[in-house]
């Protein structure tokens, strides 16, 4: 994945005023635990002045017409999650309103990390922790194991 596209997605978001938190491997990243990915999780506010401002962002990085293909109807549908793959490069970005009935966007705990000059909304640890500690996948269980080590979490996290 190009860490540079990544931080221009998320500058653009914080300087659109997006509703944003940054969640998986990015976000581990971001604390510190290095981890590869192939896309930038992103759980958003589903309302429709936030998708607009997200379609403003996405925009500033990206000369896509596929952009416009982002709804708020769909995230705040029955499956709140888009795919959005952008026109090069080996990266897409994740964007969630909800997992299941389990996480929302605003049951997202977060914090601002500072990466250079640049302020990112991310998941706490805690959070990330408790996202990937349950889940089938296994690099979501090593994950959380690595997590639970670096920060000290038990499992009542």
């Amino acid at each position: 994945m190009d860490l540079d596209q990544s931080l221009a997605v998320i500058q653009a978001l914080e300087r659109e005023q997006v509703r944003y938190v940054v969640v998986g491997a990015v976000a581990l990243n971001l604390h510190g635990l290095a981890r590869m990915t192939r896309d930038l999780d992103v759980f958003l506010d589903p309302s429709a002045d936030n998708v607009e401002r997200l379609k403003r962002a996405l925009r500033s990085v990206f000369d896509d017409p596929a952009i416009d293909e982002i709804s708020a109807a769909d995230l705040q549908g029955e499956y709140p999650a888009i795919a959005y793959v952008p026109p090069s490069g080996d990266f897409s970005i994740d964007l969630l309103a909800r997992l299941g009935e389990v996480f929302r966007y605003e049951d997202i705990e977060s914090q601002v990390l500072e990466h250079g000059a640049l302020r990112v909304r991310v998941a706490t640890p805690s959070m990330l922790y408790r996202m990937k500690k349950d889940t089938v996948r296994l690099q979501d269980k090593a994950d959380a194991e690595r997590l639970r080590e670096r920060f000290g979490l038990g499992e009542s996290q």
